[in-house]
């Protein structure tokens, strides 16, 4: 194995994540990647930047904990899944009105779970929940957002929506379907879905710093020396302030910082070794996840035909894929808004978490290509 090469090309990734914070793509990052090779493993951390620039000016470390935002459908909620059907509390064909009878109206009878996972459940991908609870604080003077009596509306309006396509028609991407699969695992495992997720997904993966941060009703405030742990987000018109230590995600917000799309934070090292739980899995090795179940998981659904996403998962589509162009076709993966990402190559074992908090004082983006940018660069060097 040629270490100097390797050396010499993972430089690059340094210089690629320094010209992006300089280009004010991003404020700061975190890198970690991971390949076994010959015999030996293969490691690259890149730490730049900064965690926040306002209220304060905070260096980026390895240990910041970063508000996930939709790794929070994998992380959190699809492993649930995953190990409830692994217990027979679930079927995937089961139909989501099974288990949330009132989700059954208007046509959404026929909706499965396996629907939901795959995004092709015919719901509308997106609501902007927030924004009738404001007006709702507004009118009558009443606390709405990140109470209880909001999680309850929240759901109750997914459950008395209609669908937009019928389901397995179309996969489109959103986050309705995974706010109800984070009321369907309540439903079954009759505990909240951070309890359940802490004690059965976090725990056994040894997951310690990972987890919900709960706000409203209840929630205990977030210590000073703890928020300065986090990386910062966005500057948040509606809430007139800015995001440090609290879920960028409105809905989620809205819901009390608990939700089944969004809401989870983690550092880098417990990204990796939750993916690395899944590889060990997958390749039937120990892991605390079942093996059937990781590997059925993690295979394209066609749902429908042509579909990339398998169950929870995204996988390299054809051309324009956030993993990059070296990835290959064994591999999962998925995005979150703030910036950050996690790929799995099951084939060659290769995880890449890049964590980053584009949305803190930057501009919004929906096209990041920084991150397949340096998806490219760490497979060259880590094959050189």
């Amino acid at each position: 194995m040629r270490h100097a090469a390797i050396r010499r090309k993972l430089a690059k990734v340094d210089r690629a994540l320094e010209k992006a914070i300089e280009a004010a793509e991003t404020p700061g990052a975190v890198v970690l990647a991971r390949m076994p090779r010959d015999g030996e493993r293969l490691e690259y951390l890149g730490v730049r930047g900064h965690a926040a620039l306002r209220p304060e000016r905070i260096a980026m470390a390895r240990e910041t904990i970063f508000d996930l935002a939709s790794l929070t459908k994998v992380m959190a909620t699809s492993t649930a899944v995953l190990l409830l059907v692994a217990e027979g509390a679930l079927e995937l064909d089961d139909p989501v009105a099974k288990h949330l009878p009132a989700f059954g109206e208007r046509g959404k009878d026929r909706v499965t779970l396996r629907h939901l996972l795959t995004h092709a459940s015919g719901l509308k991908p997106w609501r902007g929940f927030h924004e009738p609870l404001l007006e709702r604080e507004r009118k009558r003077g009443e606390r709405w957002i990140a109470t209880p009596a909001a999680r309850e509306w929240i759901l109750q309006s997914i459950c008395r929506s209609a669908l937009v396509h019928e389901p397995g028609t179309a996969a489109v991407y959103g986050d309705l379907d995974f706010i109800v699969l984070g009321a369907v695992i309540e439903a079954v495992a009759r505990q909240p879905l951070e309890r359940f997720c802490a004690e059965r997904v976090f725990a056994p993966l040894g997951l310690g710093e990972t987890g919900f941060v709960p706000i409203g009703e209840g929630a205990p405030p977030l210590a000073e020396a703890r928020r300065r742990r986090f990386a910062a987000t966005e500057s948040c018109p509606w809430r007139g302030r800015i995001l440090w230590g609290e879920v960028h995600d409105p809905n989620a917000s809205a819901m009390g910082g608990v939700a089944g799309h969004a809401g989870l934070f983690a550092p880098v090292d417990d990204v990796v070794r939750f993916a690395e739980a899944w590889l060990d899995a997958w390749h039937g090795r120990p892991s605390p996840l079942p093996a059937a179940q990781v590997r059925a998981f993690a295979a394209r659904q066609d749902l429908p035909a042509g579909s990339d996403w398998a169950l929870g998962w995204d996988t390299p589509s054809a051309s324009g894929s956030s993993s990059g162009r070296h990835f290959s076709p064994s591999s999962i993966g998925h995005l979150g808004f703030t910036g950050t990402s996690i790929w799995i190559d099951l084939e060659r074992e290769l995880v890449v978490a890049m964590l980053t908090n584009r949305v803190h004082l930057v501009a919004k983006r929906s096209k990041y290509a920084l991150r397949p940018a340096v998806h490219d660069l760490l497979v060259e060097a880590f094959t050189a």
